[in-house]
C-alpha cells in the first residue's frame, strides 16, 4: 500500500513511553510503536510531533523485505517528482504522434487499398458513393495478393511445423553429454514455442502479414508476470511511438508502447504489486488515430463504446531517460546528473504514473548505464528513416492507378450495355424518363407525333478500350514483377536445361525477396538472443509447464546449457521459399544425374523427399538387400558397362607400355647416331685427305644431326599415341616401328658409316619384324 502524505505538528506534545533497552538522549526523536513493530509517530527533539493519519508506518519495519533492483520505485518519490514526470513524459509523447501524422495517414489509405471491405456500386447522393449511380468501386488485389503471398511464404520459412529453433554449437571438441543436452535444450525450447507459448505462432503470422503491408513491424521480448514466464509479443508500427527524426530504436530519446487493457488486468498487475495500487479515475473515450479507425471500418467495427464501465484503460509504457530526484546518478561517488534509463508505465486518463522501474543491468549500477533492449525490429526494405518500405510503398501508387483503370474498364461496359439517351421536349409529356425495357417487352412512350427515332437519340457511348485493357495488364505486371517475385515462374522446367542456367532463373527470380528473408533472419535471431536472456533471470519458467521434457532440467544445468550453445532460427538465410528450395535440389539432381559416380543418390533423394514435407524418407527406400540385388535387365547393363570399362582400361595400359618401349628404343638409335657421328669424325681424320675432311665432317655432323630430330620425333609421335583411343593406337604403333626402321637405315646413306652402322640397322630390323608379328 502507497504512504499518504504525512503530518509535521509543530506544537508540544507529551514524550512517548520509551522502549527499555533504547537509551534516549536530550533532544533525540522519540518513536511510537505498533503492535507490529512499525513506527507510527515520532515525538521530535524540539517538540514537533510527525503522525501518519491512517495509520501506515512512518518507517518499514525492520523486518520487511528489501525492494529488488528491479522492483517498482513510485512509493520512493516524491508526488511532485511523479507529477513533473508524468508532464514531461506525456508532452514527449504527444510531440511524438504530431511529427508522424503523415505517416499515419498514408498507412490508413494503404489499409484501404487492400479491398478488405465489402464496397457496392455507388448510389448517386449517399454519403460514400460515387457521383453517379451504378458507378464501380471495385479494387485491383496487387497490393493484396502481393502481401498475402509474402504472408504466407515468412510463415513457412520463420514458423515450421517442428518448431522455429535449432541450436548452433561451434565447440568441435563437444562430448556426448553436451550433444545430448543440446538437442534436448532444442526440443524443449520449441515444445516452449508451439505449445507453452500457445500465442507465438498466432501473433508472429499476423505480424508477418503487417510487415509486408507496411515495411515495419516490432517484437517485444520480456517477462511476463501475469503468465509468470517469458514472452515474445507482436507490437504493431502504429502502437509504438517515437519521433519521425528517429534513425533507430538504439537512438530514439523515447520509445513508448501504446496498448489497451481491460480493467481487470490493470487491477490484476496491480495485486502483484507490478503497479502502482491507487485510485485511478474512470476511463476516458480514446482518441483513436487515423490507422486506428480505418482498420475497425474495414472489420465493420465501432470505434468505442458508450459505456464507461466497458472500456479500457489506455496505458502508455515509455522507455526513456531521466534524472529523477531520490535516485540520482552518482559515478565515483559523485552526483553527475546523468540522466540514465527507465521505464515508466502512465494511465493516460488519469495522467498517473502506474510503475518507474530501471531499465538497464544490475551490473551497471556505479557506471554509465546502456538502455536493456527489449524490442526487436523487422525490417521489409530498409527505409530513408525510421519506418521501413513496405508492399504497400512499393505497390500503392500502381494499386491506385490500376483500380482506377478497372473502374473505367467496368463503367465503360455498364454504360454500352446500359446506354442513356436524350429524349425530346415534345415527347416528355409522360410519368418517367428511364425506360428499361425487358427481353421481348415493350414501352410506350409519347412522341407528341414525332417518328420515335428523332424524339429519341442514344448518347454514343463507346466499348471499352483494347488499348486500355492492354495497358492494365501491362501494369499489373509490372507491380507484380516488383512485389510479387516470391511466386513467380522462373522457366518452363525444361528437363535437360543445363544446370547453371537453372541457378541463373532462380537468382534473378528470386533476388528481391532473397533480401528481404535475410532480414528477417537476422530479426528472429535476435529475438532469440532476447529470450535467452529473460530465461537467464527466470530459468524454472522453461521447464515448470512442460509435462514431458526431453531432460531432467535444473538451474545449473540449464544455465550450462545455454551458455554452451546459441539458438539460431531453424529458417535457412540462403534460401527464401520452398520453391527455391525444390529448384535447387532439382540443379542437385542433374550434377548427380551428370556425374553418377561423384555423388550419393541415396543422401540426394532423403533431401528432396524431406522437401516436399515428408520427415521420414527412410519409409519409401527399399530395404539394403533390395537395393543389392536390382533387376536383372539392370544386371545385364551394369556387367557390360563394367566389361566395356576394364576392356578399355587394357587396352589404354598395353598402348602406354608399348609407346614406352618405342621410346626406349629412339633414345637407343640416337645414343648409336652419336656414336657413330664420333666414330666418323675419328676416321676421317684418320685416313682421308686433309682437303676433304672440312666436308666429310660436315656431311657427318649432317647426317648424325639428323639422326638425332628423328629420333626426337619418334618420341613426340609416342606422345601422340598415348592420347589417341585404344583400337587406334596398335596399328598407329606399327607403323611407328616402320618408320623407325627407316630411320636406322637412312643412317647407312654415308658410305663410311657402312661398317658402323651395319649392326644397329640389323637389330632395327628385327625390332620391326617383331612388331609386325
Amino acid at each position: 500500500m502507497p504512504l499518504v502524505p504525512n503530518i509535521r505538528l509543530d506544537q508540544p506534545a507529551q514524550p512517548m513511553p520509551e522502549p527499555e533497552d533504547v537509551e534516549i538522549q536530550q533532544g533525540d526523536d522519540i518513536p511510537e510503536y505498533d503492535d507490529k513493530g512499525a513506527i507510527i509517530r515520532i515525538t521530535h527533539g524540539d517538540g514537533s510531533v510527525t503522525v501518519s493519519l491512517d495509520g501506515s508506518p512512518l518507517v518499514e519495519p525492520e523486518n520487511k523485505h528489501p525492494k529488488g533492483f528491479y522492483d517498482n520505485l513510485v512509493d520512493d518519490i516524491d508526488e511532485m517528482e511523479l507529477g513533473r514526470i508524468s508532464d514531461d513524459l506525456l508532452r514527449g509523447v504527444e510531440e511524438d504522434l504530431r511529427s508522424r501524422e503523415e505517416w499515419v495517414q498514408e498507412r490508413a489509405q494503404g489499409i484501404r487499398l487492400l479491398g478488405l471491405k465489402m464496397e457496392v456500386p455507388g448510389i448517386q447522393g449517399a454519403a460514400d458513393g460515387a457521383p453517379v449511380e451504378g458507378m464501380s468501386k471495385v479494387r485491383h488485389p496487387l497490393l493484396q495478393e502481393a502481401v498475402l503471398r509474402f504472408q504466407a511464404n515468412a510463415r513457412a520459412e520463420l514458423l515450421p511445423t517442428d518448431g522455429p529453433v535449432k541450436i548452433r554449437n561451434d565447440n568441435n571438441s563437444a562430448n556426448l553429454n553436451e550433444d545430448t543436452l543440446a538437442n534436448a535444450l532444442e526440443k524443449d525450447l520449441n515444445h516452449y514455442l508451439t505449445a507453452t507459448a500457445s500465442e507465438y505462432y498466432p501473433d508472429t503470422d499476423r505480424m508477418l502479414f503487417m510487415l509486408g503491408f507496411g515495411g515495419t513491424a516490432f517484437k517485444k521480448v520480456y517477462f511476463c508476470p501475469l503468465r509468470n514466464r517469458p514472452v515474445s509479443e507482436s507490437v504493431d508500427a502504429d502502437d509504438l511511438i517515437v519521433n519521425n527524426s528517429t534513425t533507430d530504436l538504439r537512438n530514439a530519446k523515447r520509445i513508448t508502447h501504446r496498448t489497451y487493457m481491460r480493467p481487470s488486468v490493470v487491477k490484476r498487475l496491480q495485486i502483484l504489486g507490478v503497479y502502482r495500487d491507487t485510485d485511478l479515475a474512470t476511463p476516458l473515450a480514446p482518441k483513436y488515430d487515423a490507422v486506428q479507425l480505418e482498420k475497425n471500418q474495414q472489420q465493420g467495427l465501432s470505434a468505442g463504446t458508450m459505456r464507461p464501465d466497458d472500456r479500457d484503460r489506455e496505458i502508455y509504457e515509455i522507455y526513456c531517460e531521466l534524472d529523477i530526484k531520490g535516485f540520482e546518478h552518482r559515478y565515483n561517488g559523485k552526483e553527475t546528473g546523468l540522466e540514465i534509463p527507465y521505464r515508466v508505465t502512465i494511465d493516460v486518463s488519469s495522467r498517473r504514473i502506474l510503475s518507474i522501474v530501471r531499465n538497464y543491468t544490475e551490473d551497471e549500477d556505479n557506471e554509465l548505464p546502456d538502455a536493456k533492449t527489449t524490442f526487436v525490429k523487422y525490417t521489409f526494405v530498409p527505409g530513408m528513416g525510421f519506418y521501413d518500405i513496405g508492399l504497400l510503398h512499393i505497390l500503392g501508387n500502381t494499386t491506385n492507378a490500376v483500380t482506377a483503370a478497372w473502374r473505367e474498364l467496368l463503367d465503360a461496359g455498364m454504360y454500352a450495355c446500359f446506354p442513356g439517351f436524350l429524349i425530346a421536349d415534345t415527347g416528355a409529356r409522360q410519368n418517367t424518363n428511364i425506360f428499361r425495357v425487358p427481353p421481348g417487352g415493350g414501352a410506350l412512350v409519347k412522341t407528341g407525333g414525332l417518328p420515335i427515332n428523332q424524339a429519341i437519340m442514344p448518347l454514343p457511348y463507346k466499348e471499352p478500350s483494347q488499348a486500355l485493357m492492354e495497358l492494365v495488364e501491362n501494369m499489373a505486371q509490372t507491380g507484380m514483377r516488383v512485389g510479387g517475385t516470391a511466386e513467380q515462374a522462373v522457366g518452363e522446367g525444361v528437363q535437360n536445361a543445363p544446370v547453371g542456367t537453372t541457378l541463373a532463373l532462380i537468382d534473378q527470380a528470386t533476388k528481391v525477396m532473397n533480401s528481404v528473408h535475410k532480414r528477417m533472419h537476422a530479426a528472429q535471431a535476435e529475438e532469440f538472443r532476447l529470450l535467452v536472456e529473460c530465461f537467464r533471470e527466470n530459468p524454472q519458467s522453461f521447464w515448470q509447464r512442460n509435462g514431458k521434457p526431453a531432460y531432467q532440467w535444473d538451474e545449473q544445468t540449464f544455465l550450462q546449457a545455454l551458455e554452451d550453445c546459441e539458438l539460431t532460427p531453424q529458417a535457412d538465410p540462403n534460401t527464401a521459399s520452398q520453391v527455391q528450395r525444390l529448384m535447387k535440389l532439382a540443379a542437385l539432381k542433374q550434377l548427380q544425374a551428370a556425374s553418377p559416380t561423384m555423388y550419393d543418390p541415396i543422401a540426394i533423394d532423403s533431401a528432396v523427399i524431406k522437401a516436399l514435407g515428408f520427415s521420414n524418407p527412410e519409409q519409401f527406400m527399399a530395404p539394403p538387400n533390395a537395393q543389392a540385388a536390382p533387376p536383372p535387365e539392370m544386371q545385364k547393363m551394369q556387367a557390360e558397362s563394367q566389361a566395356k570399362t576394364k576392356m578399355a582400361d587394357a587396352k589404354m595400359l598395353d598402348a602406354q607400355t608399348k609407346a614406352e618401349l618405342a621410346k626406349a628404343k629412339a633414345m637407343e638409335i640416337q645414343a648409336k647416331a652419336a656414336e657413330m657421328g664420333a666414330r666418323l669424325q675419328m676416321d676421317t681424320q684418320k685416313h682421308m685427305r686433309p682437303e676433304d675432311n672440312t666436308i666429310d665432317m660436315v656431311k657427318a655432323r649432317a647426317t648424325m644431326l639428323d639422326a638425332q630430330t628423328r629420333a626426337k620425333q619418334v618420341e613426340m609421335k609416342r606422345g601422340e599415341i598415348a592420347l589417341t583411343d585404344a583400337n587406334a593406337q596398335e596399328d598407329r604403333h606399327s607403323r611407328e616401328k616402320l618408320e623407325l626402321l627407316q630411320l636406322a637405315k637412312e643412317v647407312l646413306l654415308h658410305p663410311n658409316m657402312a661398317p658402323v652402322a651395319e649392326p644397329i640397322v640389323k637389330s632395327a630390323e628385327q625390332s620391326g619384324e617383331s612388331g609386325n608379328a
